[in-house]
């Protein structure tokens, strides 16, 4: 299952190498790794650096260890969540340019909305249209500029749950959930703007709620190229 790294990128190859191990289903979830002294001998490594890359690995939510007797590191069932995070720690520590972010929004939501139109069912367009109240209730009673984005956040991941793609609905979450420091940093707060804003999600949900795909795409990908302008 497991060989001799390489001498010049050894902490590298031993997380890689657990790592495909586990992705690929070799290991099980619930499954144990060998103990250590067979892993030590298999990579051919000392303790220190085994033990650092099984942190890693913890880190990466791939295995959970586990101390005392009848413990060890154990496999975690890899969910989509586990894929993502990279990109919500990303988002998060502001490390993607803006212009990097709206670039992928622009492809990626313009897309969401398009299957969103096809795939909605009067029950998914209801549920869009309460969102779209919760949005404009922050701005009437004046609750506030993260009441507002709170809904904006839902609108787009539950555009992205109405696709039946889980891998966009993962993606959005991680974006959605991480972007406020952009939001807070290039979005003007000012009611005007916010009342624009929400005319663009308006027009978003109609033409979900019609059926057109391509109106929907145009209209996310305007209303997104809009942002920090």
């Amino acid at each position: 299952m497991f060989k001799p790294v390489k001498q010049n990128r050894i902490f590298q190859d031993v997380v890689e190498q657990i790592q495909d191990v586990i992705i690929s289903g070799q290991l099980a979830a619930g499954e144990k790794l060998p103990p250590e002294r067979e892993l030590k001998e298999t990579f051919a490594i000392s303790r220190g650096t085994l033990r650092e890359a099984l942190r890693v690995l913890e880190q990466k939510r791939l295995i959970d260890i586990q101390l005392g007797a009848g413990g060890g590191a154990i496999v975690r069932e890899v969910t989509p969540e586990v894929i993502v995070d990279g990109l919500s720690l990303l988002i998060r520590s502001q490390k993607i340019p803006l212009e990097y972010l709206k670039e992928f929004r622009l492809d990626i939501e313009g897309n969401i909305a398009r299957l969103a139109a096809d795939r909605a069912s009067a029950e998914d367009v209801a549920g869009l249209r309460d969102i779209l109240k919760r949005a404009k209730d922050s701005l009437d009673f004046h609750e506030g500029w993260e009441a507002y984005v709170d809904a904006d956040a839902c609108l787009h991941m539950t555009l992205a749950r109405i696709t039946g793609n889980t891998i966009y609905e993962y993606i959005q979450t991680a974006i959605h959930k991480n972007i406020n420091r952009y939001y807070v940093e290039f979005l003007e707060h000012e009611e005007s703007v916010l009342c624009h804003h929400y005319k663009d999600l308006c027009d978003i949900v109609d033409a979900v709620a019609s059926g057109d795909g391509e109106k929907a795409c145009d209209k996310m990908r305007l209303h997104l190229k809009r942002l920090g302008q």
